[in-house]
Order: structure tokens, then sequence, then C-alpha cells
């Protein structure tokens, strides 16, 4: 009797000391990071040619590439799970005109016809590889993408190009998203980030000159190359 007394507390000694363990593990990797850094978009616009009156065929526009401020908050999940949500500080996108080298005597190839801003949240469910104590490690995710434009304004040149002043109106757009990456703890509690993103984002422009409606269907193909640093608490 005496010996199943003595296994019995050794058993439970054994547990209590895995949970400590366990618990000390976790406690090792806070479960809340911020992140700052830089945020590269490559568009890989792809819009169907503006429609409209004494609009001649060909007339299409893309999105320039652009860099940003990364701004990310990551949460940590059991089983090597986590999730991020990623903004970039919403930036001026530039719009070029494509197709015709001009309309009637008005430059468009190549001009900067129109801009935008936009404000672009992604939520993420990422798996992060290896050991939680291993200073290198993988992730993979996929999630969902909000895009919203604002500020949207016709240049002079786009103006030209309409006949007069022209308001702009892009939908907002919810796609999917997914990134790949890599992180690197150079301290305790600081971490260096690498990631590659995409996302897809559809919108429906408008474009309103003196009542004198244009039409596009605009698809964006984001990419999105983040480098930054990270802070756990």
């Amino acid at each position: 009797m005496k010996n199943t007394r003595m296994s019995t507390l050794q058993m439970g000694t054994a547990a209590f000391a895995l949970t400590m363990a366990c618990s000390s593990a976790f406690a090792d990797e806070p479960p809340n990071s911020l992140r700052i850094g830089s945020y590269t978009v490559f568009y890989h616009t792809n819009a169907d040619d503006i429609s409209g009156p004494y609009v001649p065929p060909g007339v299409n526009l893309k999105a320039e590439n652009l860099e940003t401020l990364y701004l990310g908050y990551v949460r940590q999940l059991p089983a090597n799970l986590q999730v991020e949500l990623a903004l970039g500080y919403p930036p001026l996108s530039k719009i070029k005109g494509v197709g015709p080298a001009s309309l009637g005597s008005v430059p468009y190839s190549g001009q900067v016809i129109s801009s935008a801003r936009w404000l672009s949240p992604t939520l993420l469910l990422e798996y992060k590889f290896l050991d939680q104590n291993s200073p290198l490690r993988p992730f993979i995710g996929v999630g969902v993408n909000y895009t919203n434009f604002y500020d949207r304004d016709s240049t002079a040149a786009g103006n030209a190009a309409s006949g007069g002043p022209t308001r702009i109106s892009l939908t907002a757009s919810v796609g999917p998203a997914a990134t790949a990456g890599l992180s690197y703890r150079i301290a305790e509690r600081w971490h260096a980030h690498m990631s590659y993103s995409i996302s897809r984002v559809n919108t429906d422009l408008v474009a309103d000159t003196d009542g004198v409606l244009r039409y596009s269907r605009i698809h964006f193909g984001p990419q999105a190359l983040v480098a930054s640093i990270g802070y756990s608490f």
C-alpha cells in the first residue's frame, strides 16, 4: 500500500511539474505583438475598357505600384496558430491612362488621370512551423481583405481627357487573401518579419463629367512585400 501511495504522489508531482513547464514555455512567447515596417504593393491591374459616350475603343487604365507604412497586430493562439490584423497607412494611389496615345488632341496614355486613397485591413489566420523556441519560424496563412477607396480625384489630365471636371466613384471590395513568410527572433521580445501576401480586390468605377457617365470594372491582384520589426508583450 505504501508503494502505491508513493507512486501516486510521484505521478501527481510529475504531472504538476509538466503543467508548470508547459505554462513556462507558453509564457516564453507573449500572446500579443505589434509590428511596424514597410509595405510594398504591386497592383497587377486588370480593367475592362472604359465605356460610355465619346469613348473610343481600347481606353483603359492601371494603378501604379507604391510603398507605404505597414502596421500589424498579432495574437498568438494554441497549436502554433496566430491571428494577424494587417494595415497599411492609406497611401495615395495614382491611376495612369492606358491605350490610345491621345483622346483627340489631349494626351492620354501614360498620363496620371486620377488618384485615390484606400484603407485596406486584412485579417489572416496563420500557422507557424517549428517549435516556438526555434529562432527562425516560417508561416503561412489565409484570410479576408476589405478595401475602401476615398479621396477620389480626377487630375487636370483626367479632366481634359473626359471633357471637363469629373467626379470619380469606386465601390468597396471584400475578397480572399493569403500570405507566407518568415519570423526571426532577435531578442526575447523582439522579432524581425518578412512576408509576401496576395489578395483580390474588385471595384466598379464611375466617372461623372457633368452628367456624362463612363464606366469600368477594375480587378486588382495586389501582392504585398512586407518587412517589419515586432515587439511581443
